[in-house]
Formats: structure tokens, C-alpha cells, sequence
């Protein structure tokens, strides 16, 4: 612990008998005083025996210190004789190795022609027993040095393929005869091992293998022997991943080049394997079922390619992409190259069929529909007359269109759509793809959303019809929702495939023509309107009395509203929402201002039928207020602005004549002509008074 010298004379006085209150003892400072000088005295003594101390203990370290450096000295100089006996060393050894290589040199340029001499003489030994007949060699006896006979009679058959037939040709037939053997037993013994699973005999042998010309049969040995029992299930093509990735395993530790013969048991799977499977799944229903046949076409080509994807794991070469594709399109070429023929085809006949049964299901007869372009559907509608479509037709409520028909012709364009992604050549892919969708829209939007507003125009009564159906507004309500089934396909199925190929202008060309043209068609159909004002104007016919307005008591008047007006107001509410629930966007409010201005004029017009008495003109503001009430539901400004103009001028009944110029020029009826306004106000039972005549002059 650090010294403390305070605390050091504190304990020390607190020792010292006297030298503090402990216990009750009085304090004695000369006792104190003689303790702190025996103790000043003892430290005293005891520094200098520790400084005595001190300086022997320097004296020391310096002698040690001159010695350890003069040993230290002594050190440097060994080592720099020692490195200086190393270099010399060095150089000795350097000395040494270069005569050492120097003499291998010349120790290998003897031995190595003397050791050909000796394979030579021991192959003109060999050859020797070949050219007697005789063949005595233990090498050749003995079935255990089969390694070795098969490597001596391997150079033995490529010498005798230079020496001269006439001369030799009995001994090259023997040698030939035994390279042949032993190229046999060889492979005995390779499939012997396979079948044994000794990797490393099958190892050694194919390594011996490798010189002979029989080297690609024990691979296919291998091969044949790989697919044993290989493919006893069903799917075929998993069997094959299988096999594949077992004997991806094995051949890198059976063969040196193990890519080489993977890549042929791969090949050999699919021109053998794969082509009979595909052939007997496809020619079955080639001629006999289309659907079938396409649907088979692409599982087993979807199947196959997958497989494909798998085995590019494995290490085939340098481009096994090219290797891999070559297989698939050998085995698929034949079906391929027709295959969008048999899908517009099939699609063709089953969209058809579709369409038969829907109808059929209707006892509907479809009948032949007009084929002008659009600017022929344009002409008409700019002339509105009446639609040159034949007879009014009574469609008994049929819209002609259903939601099932339309998905299943969908979904039939979808898997279509789905088999010319996989099957087409890319080259050809946007223009079978455009193929199929020209014959969506032949079938869907011609045959089918097109008949059926063709159909519904030519259903729409005329507007003097009396409780007229409009079936029309339903037809509108389905073909919009099919439309946007349609247009949904088109963006997700169809864009993906044509998206940077010419063919997506054209594909959207086509696509704007369809619906312009039936934009057109549903455009003509605003002759609906006409049917509903037409019902209006019959209710207000059968309903509207001249007594309403001009009442023979005219202060037992009990009714707020004709019952004109009631059933009036009730028949607009209901076209309204079914307007609204058969179209969408901006043609909801475009149909319901044109309806809007139409049901203000008829009214308008109606009001002005009658004369009005003081308490008439009440019930007629009554009603219109009930019409404005009903046009707020319209939710279109210009609407409700014609409803409140009437409904000022309907005040004009029932003002005081006094007051007549004043509400003439308040603020809604200001900007009115004044034939307007003297038009209603005509229509009061005091208008030929001469008092009400002067104040509105």
C-alpha cells in the first residue's frame, strides 16, 4: 500500500502509552516526544543500512552488466564465424547438386535406350511365341496378369499394324485374335466388378481399357447396366434424375473422363428412354384427340425440359446447354413443327362447340347479323335511323350472353396462351401467339358479345311501345363485365408473349378496333332512351288528369303530388340505378345527362298541356319539386340546374299579379327568353283577366 505519513504518526502516537485519550490515560507529550525521537533515531539507522544496502546491489548489477555485454560481444563474433561457415556450406552443397543433376543427366541418357532395349527385347520375345505358335509367357498363362498381358499385347498389335501382310499375316492374325480376347475378358471383368460394385476394380480395368479400341463398348456396358432396374415406376422422367445424380457420383471415381460418359447415358436416356415414352403418349391421340394430344404435348415437353434444367447441374462438357437442347428437339422436332396448326385447330372447333351447346341450351337459332365496318355503324348513328337489322325481334329477356361461355372460352385461349409460350420457336412465338388471340376475339367479341348487342338492338321496341322491356341496358351490363375478362387475358396472357415483337401494335390495333366498333353498337343502343321517355310519356298520359291541376273544389285539395308524378318518379329511379349498374366510368354519366335532358323536356313539354288554377299551380310546383327530387339522384349539374329552372317557372302559376315582373326578373329566371315565360304564364285560368294581362306586359 502507498506510505501515508500522517496516518504512519497517527499510529504511532496511538501505540505510545500517554501519547493519546485511549483508555482513559492522560495525555504525556515528553513521553510522546521521547518515543518520536527513538523513532526518528531507529529510521535513521534503518536507511542507512538500506542505503548500504543500495549501493552493493548497484556495484553488482554494474559488474554483471560489463560481464553480460563482454559475453554478449563473445556471441556476435560466433555467429558471424557460424554464418560464414554456413555460406561456405552452402556453396559446397550448391556445388554438389548441379555435378548430382549433371550426372542423373547422363546416368538417364544411358539407362533410358537401355531400358527400351529391354522392352524391346522382352516384346520381341513375346512376339517371338506369337510367331511359333506357342505361347509359353506366364504373363499370358496366368489370368491374374491380365493387367500386364493386356498392356504388352497392346503394343504388340500396334506394332504389327507396320509390318508388311504378305510376310506377317499369320502372327498379326493371332496377335489380333488376342488383343481381341483380352479386350473380351477386360470387359467381363469390368461388368463382373459393376455388378459386384468394386469401384476401384472397375477403376483399374477401365484404365487398361483405355488404349484398347474397346473402350467405348465398356462404356456402353456401363451404361446398359446403369439402367437396369432404373425404370420401374411410372414417371419416367424422375427415374431418370435419379439414375442420373447416382451415377454422377460413381463415374468421376470409375472413369478418367467422367463428363464424357455422362453426357452419353444421358443421351442414351433420351433418344431410347424418352423418345419411346414421348412417342407412345403422343401417337396414341395424334388423330384421334386433339385436346388430349396437346394437353400430353405439353406435359411431357414441360416434363423434359425440366428434367433438362436438373441436369445441367452436373458437369457435361463445355456447352451443355447446346448438347441438352439438341436432345429435347430431336425427340420433339416432329411434333413441334406443326403444333400451332393443331392448336388454332382444336381451338377453332372447341370454341365453336362452346358457343353450339350455349346456344343450343337456349333453343336459340342464331341468325345471320349485319357485317358492315365501323364507319358504317358510324353513318347510322349520325343519322339515327332505324336499325337496319330486319324486324323487331322479341328476345323474351335473353341477353344472348353468359359468364360460363365466356370463361370456358377464356380459359380454353389461357392454356392455349400457356402451350404457345412453352412449344413455339421464339422466332414464331408473336406470331402464334397473335394467331390465337385473333381467334379469341372471332369467337368472344364477334360471335359471341357482338351477336348478342346486335341481337339486343335489333330487341329494342320503339318508343310508342307500351310496357316496353329494356332488355338492352342488361346486355350492356354483361358485355361490359365480359370486356373487362377480356381485356384482363389480353394483359396478362398475351402482352408477356408479344411485348417487344411487332405484332404488339398489331394485337393492339385489333383490340382498339373491337372495342370502338362495339362502342358504336352500344351507342346506337341510346335508342333505349327513346323507349323510356316513350314509358313516361304513357304513364303521364294514363295518369295525368286535366282535373289535377284545375280541381273543382279548390279548397278540398288533399293530395302533395299527382299520382302521375309518383309513378313517373318511381319508373326513373329504377332506370337510373340500372344504368348505373350496367355501365361504368365516364359512359354512366354520359347516359344519364342524355336521359336527364330528355326527361326535363318531356316533362316541360307535358306541363304545358294543361291550365293551371291558383291551387293547380300548387300541385304542379309540387310535382315538379318531386321531378327535382328524382333528378338529384341523376348526380349530373346540368340535370338539376334544368329541374330548379322549372321549378321557378312553375312559380309563374301561382304569383300574384302584382308581383309577376318581380319573380320574371329574379335571378334563375332572368336570363329566359320571354316567350318562355309568357309561355307558362298563358297557361294560368286568370291569364286573360285584364289586370294579370297589363302587369305582364
Amino acid at each position: 500500500e502507498p506510505f501515508v505519513a500522517d496516518e504512519y504518526i497517527e499510529r504511532l502516537a496511538w501505540r505510545t502509552p500517554g501519547g493519546g485519550s485511549r483508555g482513559g490515560e492522560a495525555f504525556d507529550p515528553k513521553r510522546l516526544l521521547e518515543e518520536f525521537v527513538n523513532h526518528i533515531q531507529e529510521l535513521q539507522v534503518m536507511d542507512e543500512r538500506i542505503q548500504r544496502k543500495v549501493e552493493k546491489l548497484e556495484q553488482q548489477c554494474q559488474k554483471e552488466a560489463k560481464e553480460f555485454a563482454k559475453k554478449v560481444q563473445e556471441l556476435q563474433k560466433s555467429n558471424q564465424v557460424a554464418f560464414q561457415h554456413f555460406q561456405e556450406l552452402d556453396e559446397h552443397i550448391s556445388y554438389v547438386a548441379t555435378k548430382v543433376c549433371h550426372l542423373g543427366d547422363q546416368l538417364e541418357g544411358v539407362n533410358t535406350p537401355r531400358q527400351r532395349a529391354v522392352e524391346a527385347q522382352k516384346l520381341m520375345k513375346y512376339f517371338n511365341e506369337f510367331l511359333d505358335g506357342e505361347l509359353k509367357s506366364d504373363v499370358f498363362t496366368n489370368s491374374e496378369k491380365i493387367k500386364e498381358a493386356a498392356d504388352i499385347i497392346q503394343k504388340l498389335h500396334l506394332i504389327a499394324q507396320e509390318l508388311p501382310f504378305d510376310r506377317f499375316s499369320e502372327v498379326k492374325s493371332k496377335i489380333a485374335s488376342k488383343y481381341h480376347d483380352l479386350e473380351c475378358q477386360l470387359i467381363q471383368e469390368f461388368t463382373s466388378a459393376q455388378r459386384r460394385g468394386e469401384i476401384s476394380r472397375m477403376r483399374e480395368v477401365a484404365a487398361v481399357l483405355l488404349h484398347f479400341k474397346g473402350y467405348s463398348h465398356c462404356v456402353d456396358v456401363y451404361i446398359k447396366q446403369c439402367q437396369e432396374g432404373a425404370f420401374l415406376r411410372n414417371d419416367v422422367f424422375e427415374d431418370a434424375a435419379i439414375l442420373c445424380q447416382r451415377v454422377n457420383k460413381q463415374v468421376g471415381e470409375v472413369f478418367s473422363n467422367p463428363e464424357t460418359v455422362l453426357a452419353k447415358l444421358i443421351q442414351n436416356i433420351f433418344e431410347v428412354k424418352l423418345q419411346s415414352f414421348v412417342k407412345d403418349q403422343l401417337e396414341e391421340h395424334r388423330k384421334s384427340d386433339a385436346e388430349q394430344y396437346l394437353k400430353n404435348l405439353y406435359d411431357l415437353y414441360t416434363r423434359t425440359t425440366n428434367l433438362s434444367s436438373k441436369l445441367m447441374e452436373f458437369n457435361l462438357g463445355t456447352d451443355k446447354q447446346t448438347f441438352l437442347s439438341k436432345l429435347i428437339k430431336s425427340i420433339f422436332t416432329s411434333y413441334l413443327e406443326n403444333y400451332i396448326e393443331v392448336e388454332i385447330g382444336y381451338l377453332k372447333s372447341r370454341s365453336a362447340m362452346i358457343l353450339q351447346r350455349y346456344y343450343d341450351s337456349k333453343n336459340h337459332q342464331k341468325r345471320s347479323i349485319g357485317t358492315g365496318g365501323i364507319q358504317d355503324l358510324k353513318e347510322r348513328i349520325r343519322q339515327r335511323t332505324n336499325l337496319p337489322l330486319g324486324p323487331s325481334i322479341d328476345t323474351h329477356g335473353e341477353t344472348f350472353l353468359s359468364q360460363e361461355v365466356v370463361v370456358n372460352l377464356l380459359q380454353e385461349t389461357k392454356q392455349a396462351f400457356e402451350r404457345c409460350h412453352r412449344l413455339s420457336d421464339p422466332s414464331d412465338l408473336p406470331k402464334n401467339a397473335f394467331r390465337i388471340f385473333s381467334m379469341l376475339v372471332d369467337f368472344l367479341c364477334t360471335e359471341h358479345i357482338d351477336y348478342a348487342l346486335e341481337t339486343g338492338l335489333a330487341g329494342i321496341p320503339s318508343s310508342d311501345s307500351k310496357n316496353a322491356n329494356l332488355y338492352f341496358l342488361d346486355v350492356v351490363h354483361q358485355a361490359n363485365t365480359i370486356f373487362h375478362l377480356f381485356d384482363k387475358q389480353f394483359n396478362d396472357h398475351l402482352m408477356p408473349l408479344i411485348s417487344s415483337s411487332p405484332k404488339l401494335s398489331e394485337c393492339l390495333q385489333k383490340k382498339k378496333d373491337i372495342i370502338e366498333q362495339m362502342e358504336v353498337k352500344l351507342d346506337m343502343g341510346i335508342d333505349t332512351l327513346n323507349c323510356m321517355i316513350g314509358q313516361m310519356k304513357h304513364i303521364l298520359a294514363a295518369e295525368q288528369k286535366k282535373t289535377d291541376f284545375k280541381p273543382e273544389d279548390e279548397n278540398n285539395v288533399l293530395i302533395q303530388y299527382t299520382n302521375a308524378c309518383v309513378k313517373v318518379c318511381g319508373y326513373v329511379r329504377k332506370q337510373v340505378e340500372k344504368i348505373r349498374n350496367s355501365m361504368d366510368g365516364k359512359n354512366v354519366d354520359t347516359v344519364l345527362m342524355e336521359l336527364g335532358v330528355r326527361f326535363h323536356r318531356l316533362i316541360y313539354e307535358h306541363l304545358q298541356q294543361y291550365s293551371y288554377s291558383c291551387m293547380g299551380g300548387m300541385l304542379a310546383i309540387c310535382d315538379v319539386a318531386e321531378y327535382r327530387k328524382c333528378a338529384k339522384d341523376f348526380k349530373i349539374a346540368l340535370v338539376l340546374q334544368l329541374f330548379d329552372t322549372l321549378h321557378a317557372l312553375c312559380n309563374l302559376l301561382v304569383v300574384a299579379p302584382d308581383n309577376l315582373k318581380q319573380v320574371c326578373s329574379g335571378e334563375q329566371l332572368a336570363n329566359l327568353d320571354k316567350n318562355i315565360l309568357h309561355s307558362f304564364v298563358q297557361l294560368r285560368v286568370d291569364y286573360r283577366s285584364a289586370r294579370l294581362a297589363r302587369h305582364f306586359s
